[in-house]
């Protein structure tokens, strides 16, 4: 199946040109993974120490 062209070759050529200027990208830290899984772990464990803590103050 032969792919069908929606924009001329100039309109395609001034998109191109466009994207290509950067304008609108953002410079970004690149993705810690590791941080992440330490500060989700961290919160798990923070609100099972809670979660504990509140039910043994309860029961008594």
């Amino acid at each position: 199946m032969a792919e069908e062209r929606i924009l001329s070759e100039e309109d395609q050529a001034k998109v191109d040109a466009y994207l290509e200027r950067g304008y609108n990208q953002t410079k970004r830290k690149p993705f810690r993974g590791v941080k992440l899984l330490v500060t989700l772990y961290s919160i798990v464990i923070l609100l099972s120490i809670m979660s504990i803590w509140l039910a043994s103050f309860a029961l008594h």
